[in-house]
Order: C-alpha cells, then sequence, then structure tokens
C-alpha cells in the first residue's frame, strides 16, 4: 500500500526551510502578507467586523494576540480567526484561480497569530504562509470545481489544511504527528454556502474558521490527540465524505506531485476589485470600454456576456438573486449588479456596494438589462476569462474581451498598483508613516528576528 497521502504532505512539509522557496514564492508571500494586513484593516471597520471584534472579546478571556487594527487582545485560536475573517470582509483577498481557495487570509492571520505566542522569525513566517498556500491551492486541485457546484465553500475546505500543515512546521512536528494534525483537521473542514441564497455573512467567517481550525488541529497533534493519515483519500476521508457521487473526478497525484519543484501557489490571483474573482475580467473589459468611448450608464440599452458554465451557480443565478441582491455580500457574488454597479457609479473599490449603491434605482434598472450566455468554448476553473458586448441607444454595439484577469500570473498587478491597493485599504486605522514603515518591514520581513512586531505595527504597538 502507497504511503498515505498527508504523510507524503508532512515528509516535505517537515524537511523544507527557507532557503529551498524560490525567490518568486517568497516575495508573492511578502506581498500577500501585505494584501492581507491591508484588507483586515478595512475590514475591521465594516458592520461584519466591528461584529466579528466584539463576538472575539466576547468570545476569549485577555491574551496574547491582537486583532488586528485594535487594542484588543484576546487567545491564539480567536485571534486567528478574527483577522482571517476581517480580511475577507470585502470579498477581496486573493484566490488560487483553479480551485477558487482564499488562501492567504488564514495563512497569514494564523502565522502572525502564533508569532504572538512564541518565538517566530521572519524567516519563519515566510516558510509558514508559503506552505500554507501551497496545500490549500493543492487540496483544491484534486477536483477543482467539484465543490462550488454543491454549495460547498473551497475556503473552509482546502485552507484548513493549509494551515495545519504551516503551524505544525512551526512547532517543529514531526512527520507522523504533522500526518496526523492534518487527519484532526480533516473533521473540522466544512463551508456551507447557503448564505448565497439570502445574502447572509457566514462565507465572511470561512477564512477564519480555516485559520483557528488548522492551529487547533496542530495543536491537538503537538499534545498527543491523533487523527487518521489517510484523511484525504480514505474510505470515509475528506473527497470521499464530501463528494460522494461517481460523477467526481478526482486526481490525488495534484496533491503530492513535484512538490518543491512546482509551485501550485504561484497560479493565484490579486483582488484589483472587492467582488468575486471570476467578475473581474468583466470589470476589466467594462471599464476599458467605457474610458475609450465615453458612455454612461444611461446610454446604455444591454450588456450581453458570454460565460463559462462553472460560474453561473456562483455569479448568475438565480435571476432574481442576483439583479437585486439582498445584502452587500450578495452583491459581490452578482455578475448583474457588479457589472451595473460599476458603470453607474465609474469605479469598484473599498467602498463599493454601500447601501445607497446597493438599492440605486439606476443600478437596479441596469442590472436588468445584463445578459449572460454558457460559452462552452470558455475556459473552466483555472483561467478567469471574460468579455462585454454593449449595446448603446444610438445603436453601436461595443466589445472587448479579457483573456486573463488582471492580478493573475499571465497578467499581474504591479507593485505600486498592490501598493496603493493597502495605502486605500489600511488609511483610515494607519497613517502614511505608519504604513510606508509597516510595508518596509514586510519588504524585509526575512530579516526580522521577531515577526510579531508586524501585529504591533498595525496597532501602533503598545
Amino acid at each position: 500500500m502507497s504511503l498515505p497521502l498527508a504523510l507524503q504532505l508532512a515528509g516535505w512539509v517537515s524537511g523544507l526551510t527557507f532557503d529551498d522557496l524560490p525567490d518568486d514564492v517568497i516575495a508573492a508571500s511578502k506581498l500577500r502578507m501585505l494584501d492581507v494586513i491591508g484588507l483586515a484593516l478595512a475590514g475591521s471597520g465594516t458592520p461584519f467586523g466591528r461584529s466579528t471584534r466584539a463576538a472575539a472579546v466576547a468570545l476569549s478571556p485577555p491574551g496574547p494576540c491582537h486583532v488586528m487594527g485594535s487594542g484588543e487582545r484576546v487567545g491564539l485560536g480567536t485571534a486567528a480567526f478574527a483577522n482571517a475573517a476581517l480580511a475577507q470582509a470585502l470579498e477581496f483577498d486573493d484566490t488560487h484561480n483553479e480551485s477558487i481557495v482564499h488562501m492567504s487570509s488564514p495563512s497569514v492571520a494564523a502565522a502572525l497569530g502564533l508569532a504572538q505566542t512564541r518565538a517566530v522569525t521572519g524567516r519563519d513566517l515566510l516558510l509558514a504562509i508559503a506552505i500554507s498556500n501551497e496545500i490549500a491551492c493543492r487540496v483544491g486541485c484534486v477536483a477543482p470545481g467539484q465543490f462550488h457546484k454543491r454549495g460547498l465553500h473551497p475556503t473552509a475546505l482546502f485552507a484548513p489544511f493549509g494551515v495545519t500543515y504551516a503551524i505544525g512546521r512551526l512547532l517543529g512536528l514531526d512527520r507522523d504527528v504533522l500526518a496526523s494534525a492534518a487527519g484532526i483537521c480533516g473533521s473540522s473542514a466544512s463551508g456551507l454556502l447557503e448564505c448565497w441564497a439570502d445574502g447572509t455573512q457566514t462565507k465572511f467567517m470561512h477564512s477564519g474558521f480555516a485559520a483557528q481550525s488548522g492551529i487547533t488541529a496542530a495543536l491537538l497533534a503537538a499534545n498527543g490527540a491523533t487523527g487518521p493519515a489517510r484523511v484525504f483519500e480514505g474510505r470515509f476521508g475528506f473527497f470521499a465524505s464530501h463528494l460522494q457521487d461517481a460523477d467526481a473526478p478526482k486526481d490525488f497525484g495534484r496533491l503530492v506531485d513535484g512538490l518543491g519543484d512546482r509551485w501550485e501557489s504561484r497560479y493565484s490571483s490579486f483582488k484589483p476589485y472587492p467582488a468575486a474573482h471570476v467578475l473581474h475580467p468583466y470589470l476589466d473589459a467594462l471599464f476599458l470600454l467605457q474610458r475609450q468611448h465615453q458612455f454612461t450608464a444611461a446610454d446604455v440599452t444591454r450588456i450581453d456576456v458570454p460565460v463559462a458554465a462553472f460560474i453561473v451557480g456562483i455569479v448568475c443565478e438565480p435571476v432574481e438573486e442576483k439583479v437585486v441582491p439582498a445584502s452587500d455580500a450578495h452583491c459581490r457574488v452578482s455578475l448583474q449588479h457588479t457589472l451595473a454597479e460599476a458603470l453607474v457609479y465609474g469605479s469598484l473599490g473599498k467602498d463599493a456596494y454601500a447601501e445607497d449603491r446597493r438599492t440605486n434605482a439606476d443600478v437596479q434598472a441596469l442590472a436588468a438589462r445584463v445578459g449572460y450566455r454558457v460559452d462552452p468554448e470558455y475556459p473552466g476553473p483555472g483561467r478567469f476569462k471574460g468579455a462585454v458586448e454593449i449595446t448603446l441607444n444610438d445603436g453601436r454595439t461595443l466589445a472587448y474581451t479579457q483573456e486573463h484577469n488582471r492580478g493573475s500570473l499571465e497578467n499581474p498587478m504591479t507593485y505600486a498598483e498592490l501598493r496603493g491597493k493597502f495605502d486605500d485599504n489600511a488609511g483610515d486605522l494607519l497613517d502614511g508613516d505608519a504604513r510606508e514603515h509597516l510595508a518596509e518591514w514586510i519588504a524585509n520581513a526575512e530579516h526580522l528576528g521577531d515577526a510579531s512586531v508586524l501585529v504591533d505595527m498595525t496597532v501602533g504597538g503598545d
């Protein structure tokens, strides 16, 4: 019998060092940390963020870990939950294109949380983030697209495993104990998406649960608790339990083949817009045409878009829910509303989907004029392609196709764009000097003797 997959992953993680990381993976891990911290600061000011912070304080006695952006200190698991959830509050955190897992908000929150409880250097921190992100992406590659269609959220399912391995590595767990931690983690992987039916907020919590579950599993295993080594491929394992029907293909080789040579996390995208990632190429196409031809929403008779079949149930249907979303959370996964709001207001940034925008009569009228059709030639999970065809009142038709979403490996955002996003997201809580100081320390994180200083900088220190 072949070595269990959890043990194969554990063997790789146990032997990996910072010096084994490719330069581009290190650089990306720094940028992902910058992005997540900025998003957590922005998320803390939202209604969901205020609820999360209040709940964190109620859940935990005072502890060693900061909730980002505040002076509140709570226990490790609670801080990791809160900070990861805050970073997801705007649907603005990065995504692995194929699996559609938001891997960085849980990984960064968990690793920074642990750094506030024990000695973690900057090199340790970057290694942990790289490990967590890589494994979360690889778990998602076993059966891409299969979980969303069953109403399950990839972040809540795949990211806990990444966090478990990363925290286990920081704790110095050996191979067998680390695999046992993964087995424990499998019992907490969840993520129902019924919130998409009514616009409630549970999806934003999934990053938090992922961070908290991964930490919990690693610490349980470190203290002697056991979990099944065949948690991934076993008869009652993760994939068998969640994908029970025979039509769900699974390629377990994607989990372990080429570890250390092919870095799956490279195929992840940063977000220029706070909306479902599959919408981004459509937004880019829309804004480009608007800049080129200077039309307004009032000039538009209709917007038509081709879509890949796999995104229909995510952002296109049920049509009545997508055209008139019930909340800002609902808006972020609506093709119709998002394109309409973007055109009516001319932008889609941190403050998008506010209540006055969601209920704007012009936005709702234009959303009803957005149509879609499934194009069988469109790529499946792994590449986000989008096109818009705009019919104007004067009879003209304008069209543009965006082959790769901006922020992807094929169409990357620049450092200036990512830094601008961070400044905008963090600007309500950190002044310019504080943002510059934090960004510089992140850029040089491998030289930090104590990584916890990065969290202290989000609240101005003690």
